[in-house]
């Protein structure tokens, strides 16, 4: 199954059809047959999402006989002949939800959505912690259990604060009594954990389990099957959460291995033994030792290998004596068991909290980026400055704790988002603009270690907002200098002021002027006028993309002459290089090539 098939029968339709096939080169294709429901019948069967330009009533009856289930059916999406309006029919959570907002950006139509948990923005249960690994042991419950979420019913959660999860209600809580609770939510790699009588709970599995096996040349899959099956058993540990198998790379075509857990779905990661033998581990062997030159196989490679899992496949510490899987962010939960020809024991991992850095854009909605969005909505802890997280509200899901802090507080919103993640937590910090650009990334990732995962989100900066608002003035190679001296000398940064006016770099100011601080724009606007002409263009711009926006074009000379009194924090001030012109009033800076033809 591959790409989006695209169904359309009226002329009106077929021309909306051409434009998503045209705006999703490579992934939309027009599926025709010479009745229109074969052709329906074939894209649902063929590909990997449907849009159909036909009524939803038609749509349904002829793809009825074919539905199955609602994790497995393919999303399918259906537009009004009008295209007014984008509605996502089959298989919402699993992309058809998705594809309605898609398809609304190309046709201008309405996304309708349907599906209660995303009418009212809460984090949808049938794929909650899909990101994570997570699954569903049994979707029984799923439905009782999303009722009584959805409902405002006391519904206890366990184990998922181990995990980096999205946010759930606020009546969704670990410190919901059993005895009260009108459902659970459990997340745990444990079996034989009962629920009460007459209550629904769902279980996920996260995965956080690996089986470690050794075993003898020419041992059965059957043999290894039964004796790893037998371990997770006596444990009480859950199939569902084992991530895979590891071993010493001498097995690495040992069949009996590579064929029981490819029977159970799981992948075998091999390792050398010199990367194995430095793991402590309970029951070494002086005799396997001799044979493969590491003491441990089971116990050693499914430590190291959960390791690296919680790592994200970070490498861990190998060779040398005394690597305790406590200190690299595993645990032995069964040691070794042995059968006949072979050997088991299973590791469990540490999962780690996530950060993501995000930056939100300028201000206006339309310049966040999808990715942000996802990532705000995502995150069950969201860090930022009071004013931005009033931007972004509206975004969060229900029960998303927020943390704000006023301005001249980055430092302490840092430490408070890192801190955070180590809980294992989801965490999002905020930050205008692009957050590794003068903003948030950079004061966050010093006091991040190797301890938290994190993740970068781009956004568009205010000198790129403010340069097309502008014209083109950053066309050529430029430069960025904050002119705040609240934390870097006034002498380093009238440094790099020559060296930018000496370079012949456009040059684009953030922070350039505050009520405290009203000399220091002039004082750089001097230093550029000794290296360029007079007329050079310079165009400031005060909240760009935000309500206010202002955009003011003028030259070196008349800035110097009294230009800079409109100038404040909330503008980005753009300076041109020699080679900056103005054309039909737009700021343009050549890009300096020969252009032919």
């Amino acid at each position: 199954m591959n790409g989006i098939g695209v169904i359309a029968v009226t002329a009106r339709g077929r021309a909306a059809a051409e434009r998503l096939v045209a705006a999703w080169p490579g992934e939309a294709r027009h599926v025709t047959a010479e009745r229109p429901a074969d052709a329906l019948r074939a894209a649902f069967t063929e590909c990997g999402a449907v849009v159909s330009f036909l009524a939803i009533g038609a749509t349904v009856r002829v793809l009825a006989p074919l539905l199955a289930d609602k994790t497995a059916d393919t999303p399918v999406v259906c537009v009004d002949e009008a295209t007014q309006h984008a509605v996502a029919v089959l298989g919402g959570h699993h992309g058809a939800n998705d594809l309605a907002h898609r398809v609304s950006e190309v046709l201008g139509s309405r996304p309708v959505v349907t599906t209660a948990s995303d009418a009212v923005s809460v984090t949808p249960l049938d794929s909650y912690g899909d990101d994570a690994g997570l699954t569903i042991e049994d979707r029984g419950p799923l439905a009782a259990v999303g009722a009584a979420v959805l409902s405002g019913e006391a519904v206890r959660i366990e184990g998922a604060g181990e995990w980096p999860l999205p946010p759930l209600p606020d009546n969704v809580a670990p410190a919901v009594p059993a005895d009260r609770a009108a459902a659970v939510v459990r997340v745990s790699d444990r079996t034989g954990e009962a629920a009460a009588p007459g209550v629904p709970t769902l279980t996920y599995r996260p995965p956080s389990l690996v089986v470690g096996v050794g075993a003898a040349r020419g041992v059965s899959a059957g043999e290894v099957g039964r004796l790893v099956d037998q371990t997770l058993r006596d444990e009480g540990l859950a199939p569902g959460s084992v991530r895979g198998v590891a071993t010493v790379d001498l097995k690495a075509d040992e069949e009996g291995i590579l064929a029981a857990a490819r029977e159970r779905g799981w992948e075998v990661t091999c390792y050398p033994a010199a990367d194995l033998s430095g793991m402590e581990v309970p029951n070494p062997s002086e005799t396997v030792r001799a044979e493969v030159g590491t003491p441990s196989v089971a116990e050693a490679a499914a430590l190291r290998c959960a390791a690296e899992a919680g790592r994200g496949g970070g490498a861990v510490a190998g060779a040398g004596e005394g690597v305790r899987g406590s200190d690299i962010g595993a645990e032995l939960v069964a040691a070794k068991r042995k059968s006949d020809n072979a050997t088991a024991a299973v590791a469990r991992l540490a999962p780690r909290g996530r950060l993501a850095v995000v930056g939100l854009g300028p201000g206006a909605r339309d310049l966040a980026t999808p990715r942000a969005v996802a990532e705000l909505r995502r995150a069950s802890v969201v860090v930022g400055l009071d004013q931005y997280l009033d931007q972004v509200r509206d975004l969060l899901r229900p029960g998303t704790r927020v943390v704000a802090s006023g301005l001249g507080q980055e430092e302490e919103r840092a430490r408070t988002a890192v801190e955070e993640a180590r809980t294992g937590a989801a965490v999002a910090l905020i930050g205008s603009g692009d957050a590794g650009v003068y903003a948030m990334a950079s004061p966050a990732l010093d006091f991040a270690g190797a301890d938290i995962d994190v993740v970068g989100v781009p956004g568009i900066t205010a000198a790129v907002s403010a340069s097309n608002l502008l014209g083109a003035p950053l066309g050529h190679d430029h430069a960025y200098i904050s002119l705040s001296d609240l934390h870097t000398p006034w002498e380093a940064i009238e440094r790099r002021l020559r060296a930018a006016a000496e370079g012949d770099f456009t040059v684009c100011f953030y922070n350039p002027r505050s009520k405290k601080r009203d000399w220091q724009l002039t004082r750089a606007l001097e230093i550029l006028a000794e290296h360029r002409p007079p007329d050079t263009p310079v165009g400031h711009v005060r909240q760009a993309s935000r309500e206010g926006e202002r955009a003011t074009m003028s030259t070196l000379d008349r800035m110097l002459a009294g230009g800079v009194d409109d100038v404040d924090m909330f503008t980005v001030v753009i300076v041109g290089s020699s080679a900056s012109r103005t054309v039909a009033g737009r700021f343009v800076t050549p890009r300096g090539y020969r252009w032919s033809g």
